[in-house]
């Protein structure tokens, strides 16, 4: 067609819409596969070791560490003890069921009673405790009501937390170290970042109680674990029977560490990508990151809590300890561990770490006996 001379090209605007909504199909296709990779790679271990980038986090990871002679030479003789601990102690593997039907394990170490008198003897300073004295499980200590709940952190398991449990059972505690959720030997199908784990280790509390109804208990977490323990704290639900909490080196909230985690592994904007891991989580793992709030828990506990953190921890920043600390509404304590990175406190400084954190039981537990 011509109009003065002049060819008039109709437009296809049909065509040009099928296009549009064709590629805006492909975008959000290929953003929706992102966002589900990135949830993978942050919530699923078996997937996280398939990807190149796994072994590049880890060593990242270790060389952020801090790498002092004092800290090597500290952590090889807290691994020794608790090596020579392992030969001996008595102990059990145990098992529980989740309501949404995963297999949780956890190793049981019963305080007995020649530990007990050991450390009695210890005390008043007619002995030194050099090593476990017994493997016998029936020489339980029914008279000991002491227990402590230890839990890991990200992508760990229970064994981590075996320097841990050697402590707290020369100390006269029942100890029970569980793999959380996704981890270790236990079932699932995403990492809780805390969330789904503390309705899990309501499990736990509920097999104490169902040993000792008299337990006084502690749970004692790093990291994950710790974030795990101060959730707990803020459920209304958590027995009376748990009078203290050690949380070393927790994050205030999953939301803000998945946000900061993208952005140094794999060079992506948090925003809109984390909200949208939200949603993707949401239908896959059944809860949202945002729920997984350690800082919302804390307002509203009434539980003893000691907070620790090493000032040179560069994978959760020392910041994030001091505002759960200024935040929280329960009796609370502080401790920052100079030159420890992450999860290094109790090897930059043991005597410390140990002792404030059995000044400070001590003192909470007996307030409540």
């Amino acid at each position: 067609m011509r109009e003065n001379g002049r060819r008039i090209k109709w437009i296809n605007w049909k065509k040009i819409a099928a296009t549009f909504f064709i590629t805006m199909f492909l975008l959000l296709t290929a953003y929706f596969i992102l966002v589900n990779l990135l949830v993978s790679a942050a919530l699923v271990p078996s997937f996280m070791e398939k990807l190149e980038a796994f072994e590049r986090i880890t060593e990242e990871s270790y060389e952020a560490q801090v790498q002092t002679s004092d800290i090597k030479i500290n952590r090889a003789a807290a691994l020794k003890k608790t090596k020579e601990w392992l030969k001996s102690a008595d102990h059990q593997k145990l098992s529980v069921k989740t309501e949404d039907g995963y297999t949780l394990i956890a190793q049981e170490f019963p305080a007995t009673q020649a530990a007990a008198e050991t450390l009695s003897q210890a005390e008043s300073g007619q002995l030194k405790i050099t090593e476990n004295v017994t493997d016998k499980k029936e020489f339980t200590d029914k008279k000991q009501h002491k227990w402590v709940l230890l839990l890991h952190g990200y992508t760990g398991w229970k064994e981590e937390m075996y320097p841990f449990a050697y402590w707290y059972h020369q100390e006269g505690y029942h100890v029970l170290v569980p793999d959380l959720r996704c981890q270790g030997e236990s079932e699932g199908d995403y990492i809780g970042m805390g969330w789904t784990d503390h309705l899990d280790c309501m499990l736990w509390i509920d097999y104490i109680l169902s040993e000792d109804p008299e337990a006084q208990i502690v749970i004692h977490g790093q990291s994950m674990g710790a974030a795990t323990a101060l959730m707990m704290t803020g459920n209304d639900k958590l027995s009376q029977n748990v009078e203290a909490v050690i949380s070393d080196c927790s994050y205030t909230d999953a939301y803000a560490m998945f946000g900061e985690k993208i952005k140094e592994w794999f060079g992506l904007p948090a925003f809109p990508l984390v909200d949208s891991a939200c949603i993707a989580l949401k239908f896959r793992g059944g809860y949202n990151l945002r729920d997984a709030s350690a800082l919302d828990a804390v307002k509203n506990s009434d539980v003893p809590t000691f907070f620790i953190h090493g000032d040179e921890d560069v994978m959760i920043s020392v910041e994030m300890t001091k505002e759960l600390y200024q935040a929280a509404a329960c009796p609370k304590e502080l401790l920052i561990v100079e030159g420890a990175g992450h999860a290094q406190s109790q090897d930059k400084d043991p005597d410390t770490y140990y002792g404030k954190i059995k000044e400070f039981l001590d003192k909470t537990l007996a307030n409540t006996e």
